[in-house]
């Protein structure tokens, strides 16, 4: 959510980013080759900590990349990268055309925050995540984990000053369970006093994998929107299984 549309402006996030880069996604770990789906929107200009990993997203087809509406930079061509640690001008990077849905609207209770970026060329050596089939998360219960996986910063730096986010631009993972369903949003815990881990800033469109651990899946329960302003509540996840999310990517992909 490096684009601040993580219940904070972009003024006071580019203000606030951190020079110094430090672990990614909260009360994770470095992510390796553990999801080679998994990639960064590239931002079309350098922040102040000289990173360019503006948000997350998944590959769904072999020219397909899933990701967030609110990542929209107001351009239609846009870069992408599955190196699990991004360095500019050395990682290999995909360029393709970017498309959210058009009825995306924050006001709404379904705001159809949802986009793709469809590839020039095919991304060969990847296996794409799976969307899973419509209405299958509406019997998740709390006991439902999920795995986040994203490029973001999630450390927040305590000090005498403004809060400030670090960035490392490595892709990271966590675990997190499920708080509560809606028909839009899985929220989900990412409190580490119990276990859980989630996300922050540059992580929005980044998939939240069905399952953790033994019982982790590659189907994309929903893609990382917002949550709490300093990273360290909840992770709010838009629904892949809805009539919206469906109708939006059944335009791009063929749906389970």
């Amino acid at each position: 959510m490096r684009s601040a549309r993580f219940s904070i402006t972009l003024a006071f996030l580019t203000a606030a980013v951190a020079a110094t880069p430090a672990a990614a996604i909260t009360n994770g770990a470095p992510d390796g080759n553990g999801h080679p789906e998994v990639g960064a929107l590239l931002a079309q200009q350098a922040y102040s900590d000289g990173t360019w990993a503006e948000c997350t997203g998944t590959l769904i087809s072999p020219t397909v990349f899933l990701t967030a509406a609110h990542c929209d930079e107001g351009v239609s061509r846009v870069a992408v990268t599955f190196a699990s640690t991004y360095i500019p001008g050395k990682s290999a990077t995909y360029i393709g055309t970017y498309h959210a849905d058009p009825a995306y609207d924050q006001k709404q209770s379904d705001p159809h925050d949802i986009a793709v970026v469809v590839l020039d060329k095919a991304v060969k050596g990847i296996t794409p995540a799976q969307l899973p089939q419509a209405g299958s998360l509406d019997s998740a219960d709390t006991t439902t984990q999920f795995t986040p996986v994203g490029y973001g910063g999630q450390a927040v730096n305590q000090g005498g000053g403004p809060k400030t986010f670090s960035y490392a631009d490595v892709r990271y993972v966590t675990t997190g369970t499920l708080n509560s369903l809606t028909p839009s949003w899985l929220r989900i815990s990412m409190n580490p006093s119990t276990g859980n881990g989630g996300t922050c800033y540059g992580d929005s469109g980044g998939p939240n994998f069905l399952g953790a651990g033994a019982t982790e899946t590659n189907i994309v329960a929903g893609t990382t929107i917002t949550g709490d302003t300093f990273c360290r509540s909840t992770n709010v996840d838009y629904r892949m299984d809805t009539p919206s999310a469906r109708d939006f990517l059944g335009q791009f992909v063929a749906l389970p």
